[in-house]
């Protein structure tokens, strides 16, 4: 059987080694690639490379002698996917359901002894909106600008597109230590039903096309289900909480 051979042509420099060459060099030996590893060790050799070949940038890989490309290009060669900056996912957001979701299993094994419990929906809640508004700290900025293309509370009162986030993860911390729960019902109940309420109109009522700020505004995530779904868990949770302290 005919080994495959890849010419690999990247950078290593003893301050810089190129993270897309380790990239393009795994991806190989994962496909069966036996590799020729060309390193270019300085500014020079790596400019030569470029204007013989001309190509812009390294790492740049050669199969039976075609030039295939750069990382994206060999990722492609493969028939992985590649995504462009204006793909929209809801990935950013998922992830963080799933590892608040596994915390709050976590919890209930540290406080019950099993990952079975009622407790751990409320937790679940909690950890979410916890990490949530922690994304949205970050650049308390960028996520004003963008939750101002839609919430319409902000829009009539902007202070209230930098309270927002800090409310969020007081509501979120307070139920997580089932503390001062009068303050932290409330405070979820009111941000997720004005939440949910500017999704509906936004998304289902006027139709527009919009970038979540769930996620702080750094990422393209779609304005839709998964962003109604994170404000009506905040609503019913401040809900259920309320009755909980109404009923004693």
């Amino acid at each position: 059987m005919t080994q495959k051979t890849a010419h690999l042509y990247r950078m290593v420099m003893p301050d810089h080694l190129c993270p897309f060459g380790l990239k393009s060099k795994s991806l190989l030996q994962r496909h069966g690639y036996v590799i020729l590893d060309h390193h270019l060790t300085n500014r020079a050799e790596t400019d030569a490379f470029k204007a013989e070949h001309d190509v812009k940038t390294t790492p740049q890989t050669f199969i039976e002698n075609e030039r295939i490309g750069g990382h994206d290009d060999l990722r492609r060669f493969f028939g992985q996917h590649v995504g462009d900056g204006d793909e929209k996912t809801y990935r950013p957001v998922l992830v963080i359901f799933a590892v608040s979701f596994l915390i709050a299993l976590a919890i209930s094994v540290i406080a019950h002894g099993t990952p079975l419990s009622w407790s751990v929906i409320p937790w679940f809640v909690a950890t979410a909106m916890t990490i949530l508004a922690l994304q949205k700290l970050q650049d308390v900025e960028q996520f004003s600008t963008m939750f101002l293309s839609y919430d319409l509370l902000a829009r009539r009162w902007v202070p209230y597109a930098y309270i927002y986030p800090y409310a969020e993860a007081a509501a979120g911390v307070l139920m997580l230590a089932g503390v001062a729960l009068w303050l932290a019902a409330p405070l979820a109940l009111f941000v997720g039903t004005v939440g949910a309420i500017s999704v509906i109109k936004a998304v289902y009522i006027d139709k527009r096309d919009l970038k979540c700020a769930c996620t702080g505004g750094n990422d393209n995530v779609p304005l839709g289900f998964i962003s109604l779904s994170e404000n009506l868990a905040m609503a019913g949770m401040g809900t259920w909480m309320l009755i909980r302290l109404i009923i004693g």
